[in-house]
């Protein structure tokens, strides 16, 4: 909710959270916070670790860097098939456990922090965490960053039992959790936490940011005392032309667009999820099916970060990008579907990636010149932006993730900006709210406008 949600003269809802240490009850929430960080922060690093160890006893062999997508590719036929229909059996079985666990209640993240004061139920968000790590190294076409949001989350709510806090203060700290979880598994602070306000939380407020800003530094800190503290993509230092910059104009309507599509995608996927005994049936068919598929096109594995750092250093041919442009998103859309846990993130972004190199691949033959792998970062922003409609945290999060920040600056903010106006504009649904009702996002579209006074 945002100031231009009350009554005139009413204190809004976020003066309740304490922006010094000379506050009333300042002191609890601003060591819930710190608390938050360094939970979410150890969270991420057993959860990675956790992922990594399930990946290399999965797909073991050289895997040339590229996590699973290296190993895979030298993978018998068997072993892709076996691998997935058992990630399959495991997340059946695990989803309906999970469901036991709390009486089928829900442990989605911006559902609970709109309208359930940021409450989650831990036993089953937890579980779902280690759940959906353990399926996407076994290579479900899922993000793997929903598993550390989720630990940062349940920390915070944790927290703010012990601590007492508003309902205000819990819904911010649950979402300052969840943007420390995604900056320790990223290595990224300050897109972390504009995250955690732009995209979960639905505002940016100076009271809010210093919270949210100083929970994702520390997580980001504790997080590097296991995990590489280096950028997540290595890309080359690229050349910003005018081919460029007029391609990031027409290009970013385009991303706007397709983001549209593959946000309905995944709201119909998430809306028409199984259940009852079907729980158990549909992962199996659908991660045996994607198995399957993989032995032709490993590509579609895992998170999607594998193809989009060879997208961003320009190592696929025109024709497979075009073809993983319709196999990748399929591929997230059958998994969460079919009940997988796992995250959007990641998955977003390599679509945005895939997009962009078959756009620039296009662009380059009627105007030459620009190295194609920057075509790629700028579609994956762009996509990134549209899905989340976030411009502001995916810009940063770009920058964060390829350690570049002036040679991408220009066509970045051309293309972000034209596709979420683009989007937004036919879509007020975001791939977050996927799963929330109409008359849900209704609400939370509204609470976002600014005020007619």
């Amino acid at each position: 909710m945002t100031s231009s949600d009350q009554p005139h003269g009413s204190i809004p809802a976020e003066a309740s959270i304490p922006t010094t240490l000379w506050e009333r009850g300042a002191a609890r929430f601003w060591f819930a916070v710190a608390l938050t960080g360094i939970g979410a922060g150890i969270g991420a690093i057993l959860l990675t670790e956790l992922l990594q160890t399930v990946q290399h006893a999965m797909w073991p062999g050289p895997g040339d860097g590229l996590g699973i997508l290296g190993a895979a590719t030298r993978a018998g036929p068997w072993r892709h098939a076996l691998v997935l229909m058992g990630a399959g059996l495991l997340t059946g079985v695990g989803q309906i456990v999970l469901v036991r666990l709390s009486a089928g209640n829900g442990i989605d993240i911006t559902e609970a922090i709109w309208f359930k004061a940021g409450r989650l139920p831990a036993a089953r968000t937890l579980g779902s965490a280690v759940l959906s790590v353990v399926v996407v190294g076994m290579g479900a076409s899922l993000g793997r960053e929903g598993a550390p949001k989720q630990a940062g989350a349940v920390i915070a709510n944790a927290l703010s039992d012990r601590g007492r806090l508003s309902d205000e203060q819990r819904k911010l700290l649950v979402a300052c959790g969840a943007g420390a979880g995604m900056a320790a598994a990223y290595g990224v602070p300050l897109g972390g936490a504009l995250f955690a306000l732009e995209v979960l939380r639905g505002v940016l407020a100076l009271r809010l940011i210093l919270p949210a800003l100083l929970a994702s530094l520390i997580a980001t800190v504790v997080s590097w005392a296991a995990l590489p503290d280096a950028p997540t993509y290595t890309i080359p230092a690229f050349g910003v032309s005018t081919s460029v910059v007029v391609w990031a104009l027409i290009a970013g309507p385009i991303a706007g667009v397709v983001s549209v599509g593959y946000v309905r995608l995944i709201a119909w996927a998430d809306r028409n999820k199984p259940t009852a005994w079907l729980r158990l049936i549909a992962p199996t068919l659908a991660l045996s099916l994607l198995g399957l598929v993989s032995i032709w096109f490993p590509q579609v594995l895992g998170n999607g970060q594998d193809i989009a750092q060879l997208a961003f250093s320009d190592k696929v041919a025109p024709l497979l990008l075009l073809t993983l442009f319709v196999l990748k998103p399929l591929a997230t859309f059958v998994c969460l579907g079919s009940g997988t846990p796992g995250g959007l993130f990641t998955p977003s972004l390599a679509l945005g990636a895939l997009l962009g190199g078959v756009l620039g691949h296009a662009w380059s033959w009627a105007w030459p010149g620009a190295p194609p792998g920057l075509f790629a970062v700028v579609g994956a922003g762009a996509v990134l932006a549209a899905t989340t409609q976030g411009p502001i945290s995916a810009v940063v999060l770009m920058i964060e993730l390829t350690g570049h920040d002036r040679s991408l600056i220009v066509p970045m903010l051309l293309a972000v900006a034209t596709a979420t106006l683009v989007a937004r504009s036919i879509e007020p649904r975001s791939i977050y709210d996927a799963r929330l009702s109409d008359a849900e996002v209704n609400e939370r579209v509204l609470s976002r406008a600014p005020s007619p006074h």
